[in-house]
């Protein structure tokens, strides 16, 4: 059975089930360690690996990739600002986190329509 089994695709997913029951097992004990384990930059590197062995390890698709995630970085910093603008402002967490999102599309769907993010055809 472990022979069938697709490491490339299957460790990422175990990776990052590891990383979420870490900052659950730390929110009690250090929220500090817990917020700085739940930035770390893992998904990006999971990733990049799973659409790297996908793409057959081709530097343009992987290249093309990393670009858009660089892009995509800037809309989820803002949607961390305006999260953190709204529970500070005394919403609950899962409004503020949906106004969050709704905000962050509004800007991912800018970038499409801008062009600076397209999907290939």
């Amino acid at each position: 059975m472990l022979q069938s089994i697709n490491w490339q695709r299957t460790l990422p997913v175990l990776i990052s089930i590891g990383i979420i029951l870490a900052v659950a097992f730390l929110r009690d004990r250090s929220r500090t360690l817990a917020a700085i384990l739940a930035v770390m930059p893992i998904n990006i590197p999971l990733a990049l690996w799973v659409i790297a062995s996908g793409a057959d390890g081709d530097p343009q698709v992987i290249g093309n990739t990393i670009r858009a995630m660089f892009i995509g970085l800037i809309p989820g910093f803002v949607w961390l600002g305006v999260v953190l603008l709204l529970v500070r402002a005394g919403w609950m967490i899962l409004p503020a986190i949906g106004l969050g999102y709704a905000i962050w599309a509004v800007l991912i769907a800018g970038l499409f329509w801008l062009g600076v993010l397209s999907i290939p055809q």
